[in-house]
């Protein structure tokens, strides 16, 4: 009996390549079909990946014999239509992050797959790094105390062009859901959900934030503010894309690049850094897959290591940052 998990994508782009490039890596998991609004960028990509089944059209992908699963790769303004279609006929999803538009679309996403009992999860990568496991074990090892502050950025210089996914509002474009997301990720994992938060932002010609900051407070029991996250994500310029925790007896910099970094360093009250390499290969998109694939084997509908709650605090906080900002999309009430 072939035990091979076969996946399907939907949204043959970018970001659908690296993962399909990482599942080939996996013994045992394949790319089984694809869709695309294009035929024939379907059938370039099943040929390329070796998937029997191409589709031009997304709803044509649920009637693939062979599926187990679905990766949704759209831009962020299809997550939820996509997510709800895959739901609804019973097909597991893995959605690319950010995980919807807004809360609302999360929620019933969330609560979708849970009352159909089907397997979801947000494709929030860097979650399931080694790098990520190995920082949490040290940090709950008390290796530099609790953690007091954080602070981490991402950037790079994106050429202009207003319709591209990262400018077009109607895709849901900005820096925000696209990079800033890490930052605000970081944060939470680590402190949580603030009490008090406060954005500013550049918004461009095409209506989406191209810069963004954040100050992210949290409260003692006395209403005073304990801990505090700095970030910041912009698409107007190249960003050292470092983050750093600060703790009662040391600090863990996360290096260059750090939502997919290959090393950390830990510095203790010596003031010497003591670091940690990590070797993997591909994208980095085999860890969430193959979380994925070892829920759904054990008869889960979501992960004990990114569940929905989670996401569902995540895209929480970026309402209220982008309520900060006053930055709607096309189509939100």
């Amino acid at each position: 009996m072939d035990n091979t998990f076969r996946w399907g994508i939907i949204g043959p782009g970018k970001i659908a390549q690296q993962f399909a490039q990482d599942i080939a890596r996996l013994d045992n998991a394949r790319i089984s079909a694809v869709a695309s609004r294009s035929a024939e960028r379907a059938e370039a990509f099943a040929r390329q990946y070796g998937a029997p089944h191409a589709y031009g059209s997304y709803e044509e992908l649920l009637g693939c014999p062979e599926l187990d699963a679905v990766y949704i790769a759209t831009p962020h303004s299809h997550h939820y239509t996509y997510t709800m279609m895959c739901l609804n006929a019973g097909v597991p999803v893995l959605c690319e992050k950010a995980f919807a538009l807004n809360s609302q679309q999360a929620q019933e996403m969330v609560d979708t797959a849970r009352q159909k009992g089907v397997f979801l999860m947000e494709a929030l990568w860097t979650r399931f790094l080694p790098t990520t496991l190995k920082i949490l074990e040290l940090i709950q090892s008390d290796a530099i105390g609790r953690v007091q502050s954080v602070k981490a950025d991402f950037g790079f210089k994106a050429p202009f062009d207003p319709q591209s996914r990262l400018f077009n509002a109607d895709l849901a474009g900005g820096a925000l859901l696209d990079i800033g997301l890490y930052p605000v990720f970081l944060a939470y994992l680590m402190l949580g959900r603030p009490d008090q938060l406060h954005a500013a932002a550049r918004i461009g010609s095409t209506g989406v934030d191209e810069e963004i900051g954040m100050l992210l407070q949290y409260e003692d029991g006395n209403g005073q503010t304990a801990r505090m996250a700095h970030l910041h994500a912009t698409l107007r310029a190249h960003t050292k894309t470092e983050a750093f925790l600060y703790g009662e007896k040391g600090t863990i910099h996360w290096h260059t690049r750090w939502h997919e970094p290959s090393n950390f360093s830990v510095i203790g009250e010596d003031g010497r850094p003591h670091n940690h390499y990590f070797e993997w290969q591909g994208n980095g998109y085999s860890y969430e897959a193959q979380e994925v694939m070892r829920c759904i084997a054990a008869g889960k509908t979501e992960s004990d290591i990114w569940p929905l709650d989670r996401s569902l605090g995540l895209m929480q906080i970026l309402d209220r940052v982008r309520a900060e900002i006053g930055l709607q999309y096309p189509g939100e009430q």
